[in-house]
């Protein structure tokens, strides 16, 4: 090869040396950066030209042109990968989950002492004194105070639970529009990355490392699946319904519950407009299917969005929610509503047979344990409805919609405001004079009968007195599970993240031992230079005419 062509190779040696340093800079200068990727350079023989070709020979005679700086590439595992954005997506559905017991905890007041039971036991003693002297205006005060102190209590229980359940709404709310703003972004990277790489020669590994964080950070939120194209540009699937594309966005809305104002995440472009209304049908643009088995066979366990909507609900729940028709599929599965519905159905079981038992004693003809107008006496009252109609029939409880003011629950529940007033209108003295200790000790066996379930799907039955231990033992033993998985994942959660920071990761020492390498690369091409300017300048200089 002539000598000048030797300089041409020497050339390439430096310029490929020098990239490759740059490289090794670029890596060390980023080794603490959060979700830089280690790059590697790939080197290559640029193309050769042939001087013979004999066929008698294994191989003709080339003369190689140099090195080439073939490309530079992105070390990274896809199975680790997707591992890690799957297992992260699970970590965060029952770290959730276990966040919401932990809540609930706390608002039934078990982690501070101040517990319900406190007020659900006082009122129980309180029954208990009734018993042993009914006729006493101390002891019937007493009965009338513990039972206001009791609804007012557990009231504050109840409205606790519904406020979590809109702070929950919420972080629903954040949830999807952190969401919406990934998939923005996911958009835009895909747009630059693919606009860089068209030509083959240049990897956009940066702003690859801007999209894997987000990737990432998506996991956490959805159980999202993700594929590459051979243009570069990714598309992703959240819950098996198309996200990101290379055309377009596809924008998760949100749906207001009028009646409650809960948020309901939905798919926008499969939203239909209900013929003529202004209103959409959303009944099969949801992005969850929520009556589906939560399993981590099913995959239906990834996401922190999807534990939030199941730990709030849909609704406010009471004690008509316990129906065996409806409960697995409406109520089981939400944290907030289940102990809605238990909670409130242990008040609606408490209000409902005190009143029971005074209305059997009550005597119209006599007047015994009635009231002006000759109904029995309600110790627990509807706030917006009667116990009775203007005829003396009791007005029986109704679960239909719009009759909700026929139902004794802790929402329409308060304490008869002339009891309030004067406890002694109950009296416990018959006509005859004698003390009624029958509805006293009828009372107090109200609290001890064993004919209640927390829920349909137990069958163990209790009393009134231990249900509320029941609820919160079971209350406990739903947080043991969820503390469980969410240690069990986050544990393979850092080991996956610890194998992938294995293979992404920047290595100090390696990238010093490949700076040294290619700097001596760099040294030999310019002394390959040195040697070939020495011989043209001897050769023009000694031999030149």
């Amino acid at each position: 090869m002539p000598l000048m062509g030797n300089v041409y190779i020497g050339t390439s040696g430096l310029q490929t040396s020098q990239n490759a340093l740059n490289t090794v800079a670029h890596n060390l200068s980023n080794s603490g950066t959060v979700g830089y990727t280690r790059q590697q350079v790939l080197l290559a023989d640029k193309r050769y030209n042939t001087i013979s070709k004999n066929p008698d020979k294994i191989s003709n005679m080339q003369t190689g042109l140099g090195v080439d700086y073939a490309r530079v590439r992105q070390v990274r595992d896809y199975f680790l990968d997707k591992t890690y954005r799957k297992e992260i997506g699970r970590t965060a559905f029952y770290g959730e989950s276990y966040s919401t017991i932990e809540e609930v905890e706390n608002l039934l007041g078990e982690l501070e002492g101040a517990a319900f039971q406190t007020s659900l036991d006082d009122f129980w003693q309180s029954v208990q004194e009734l018993a042993k002297d009914p006729s006493s205006s101390v002891t019937q005060g007493l009965f009338i105070q513990r039972a206001s102190q009791f609804v007012e209590r557990a009231s504050s229980v109840y409205d606790g639970l519904s406020t979590y359940q809109d702070n929950l709404n919420v972080k629903i709310q954040d949830s999807v529009n952190k969401i919406n703003k990934m998939g923005k972004d996911l958009y835009s990277l895909n747009n630059q990355i693919v606009a860089i790489e068209v030509g083959g020669t240049e990897k956009a590994n940066d702003l690859r490392d801007q999209r894997n964080l987000i990737l990432d950070e998506l996991g956490k939120y959805t159980n999202m699946s993700y594929s590459e194209d051979v243009f570069g540009g990714v598309s992703v699937l959240i819950e098996g319904h198309p996200f990101v594309k290379n055309e377009s966005v596809s924008e998760i809305a949100i749906n207001i519950n009028s009646d409650n104002g809960f948020y309901t995440p939905y798919w926008k472009i499969d939203a239909k407009v209900i013929e003529g209304t202004n209103k959409l049908d959303i009944s099969n643009a949801k992005v969850f299917d929520l009556t589906r088995t939560i399993a981590t066979m099913n995959d239906t366990d990834v996401g922190e969005l999807k534990a939030q909507l199941l730990a709030r609900g849909d609704k406010r729940a009471n004690y008509t929610d316990l129906d065996a028709a409806g409960y697995d599929q409406e109520i089981s599965s939400s944290i907030i509503m289940n102990i809605q519905a238990e909670f409130d159905h242990l008040i609606h079981s408490i209000a409902t047979s005190v009143n029971k038992v005074i209305s059997d004693s009550a005597d119209q003809a006599t007047g015994y344990l009635t009231d002006d107008a000759g109904n029995p006496i309600q110790v627990f009252q509807k706030i917006a409805g009667d116990g009775y109609d203007a005829l003396g029939n009791y007005i029986a409880e109704s679960a239909l919609p719009g009759q909700e003011s026929t139902l004794y629950t802790l929402t329409n529940l308060t304490i008869n405001p002339k009891l309030m007033q004067n406890s002694s209108l109950l009296g416990f003295v018959k006509s005859d004079g004698t003390v009624d200790f029958e509805t006293a000790l009828k009372l107090q066996n109200v609290f001890s009968e064993k004919k209640y379930t927390l829920n349909p799907n137990i069958t163990n039955q209790t009393n009134l007195i231990d249900f509320y231990a029941s609820m919160v033992s079971q209350i406990a033993n739903a947080g043991s599970v969820f503390k469980g998985v969410y240690e069990s994942q986050t544990t393979t959660v850092e080991a996956t993240e610890s194998a992938r920071q294995q293979v992404v990761g920047v290595s100090d020492d390696e990238e010093l031992s490949n700076m040294i390498k290619y700097q001596n690369a760099y040294n030999a091409s310019s002394r390959y230079i040195n040697v070939i300017d020495e011989l043209l300048e001897h050769i023009i200089n000694t031999l030149g005419v």
